[in-house]
């Protein structure tokens, strides 16, 4: 799956701020494919983009509308339609992240192939993939784990790519969620694959190479997340980590969704990744825990880092507030 970039953000006529998040991410890490967003209704959230018709959008270069909202159905409103088909009849390719697929719309799906334009729904994944194998393949590999879902494993990944490239190493970004997918216009979402071909779609993700230093490959769920494990399990098996890092959500008392599940503590979180991942790969390890301290003051975010790193002996940051440089530099040496 390639995403043919740049992008016009569609945010519909959403109104409340985090159903906004994905077009958000997009913005965040890759402004340079974002041309504008689109608007239905002037109460409709605002990225601060440039307001463009479809018309204007596809002029500047504009190749792909993406539907950068959520709503709890995972439904596209009939409200959108008539914009999402102009949208076709102008040219522009379609990309969701919803439940509900473009392509079982038959409008959509006529003027998709009468335009000669591509429906992307990535939530779905309809390709062919086989069982992982665990062979050693060429290429670092880096895999961002968790805690709990929803801890920053799609931030971190990001940040580290980021400041790896500017420290020299050349990294990419492998995407396994939705967002992460829009943001770098390829990879798989992972949630949506049958369970016995989730380390096959990792190993397809990340495939040998030689022509870059490091692949980070974006993380899901947790191993000690009932509801999410074996996503998780699968992304190590078949990611064959040569590097973990660890992100946590400081202040967290339950695992997500579920109360009556305490968040476990760091140490055994890090020894289950360690285990299953040296299924395929003998030597992974730890080389950083990236914090969500944002229930914390600065200077007792900036503490409780040092506290971990002197207990793990490990770089131990906040990647919002104090960047991921540390951990990069610990990858020059691996």
């Amino acid at each position: 799956m390639q995403i043919p970039q740049p992008y016009l953000l569609f945010l519909g006529d959403v109104t409340d701020p985090l159903s906004a998040k994905t077009a958000r991410g997009i913005l965040q890490w890759r402004p340079e494919i974002c041309i504008g967003q689109l608007r239905l209704t002037p109460e409709t959230v605002s990225l601060e983009l440039a307001d463009l018709s479809l018309e204007d959008a596809y002029a500047k270069g504009a190749r792909t509308l993406v539907l950068g909202t959520a709503n709890s159905g995972g439904f596209i409103p009939q409200s959108w339609l008539t914009t999402l088909e102009r949208a076709l009849d102008i040219g522009f390719n379609l990309a969701s992240g919803m439940h509900q697929r473009l392509g079982d719309n038959p409008t959509l799906a006529q003027k998709a192939r009468a335009n000669n334009c591509k429906l992307f729904d990535i939530r779905h994944f309809d390709g062919g993939l086989e069982v992982g194998n665990g062979k050693p393949r060429a290429g670092k590999r880096l895999l961002t784990v968790g805690t709990d879902c929803s801890v920053g494993k799609m931030y971190t990944s990001l940040a580290l790519e980021k400041e790896m490239n500017k420290q020299g190493l050349k990294a990419q970004f492998c995407a396994t969620g939705q967002t992460g997918i829009f943001i770098s216009g390829k990879g798989i979402a992972i949630d949506a694959v049958v369970a016995d071909f989730i380390s096959g779609a990792t190993e397809a993700i990340s495939p040998a190479f030689d022509d870059h230093d490091w692949d980070i490959i974006e993380g899901q769920g947790s191993l000690l997340n009932p509801s999410f494990a074996g996503v998780s399990l699968g992304l190590l098996h078949g990611a064959q980590p040569d590097a973990l890092v660890l992100c946590h959500e400081v202040g967290r008392q339950h695992i997500r969704h579920l109360p009556h599940m305490p968040m476990p503590d760091l140490a055994p979180v890090m020894e289950a990744n360690l285990m299953a991942a040296r299924l395929t790969n003998p030597e992974a390890k730890f080389v950083g825990i990236c914090l969500n301290t944002s229930a914390l003051d600065i200077e007792d975010a900036r503490a409780y880092c040092e506290q971990l790193a002197s207990q793990f002996q490990l770089p131990v940051t906040d990647p919002v507030r104090f960047g991921v440089s540390a951990i990069a530099e610990q990858l020059h040496q691996h």
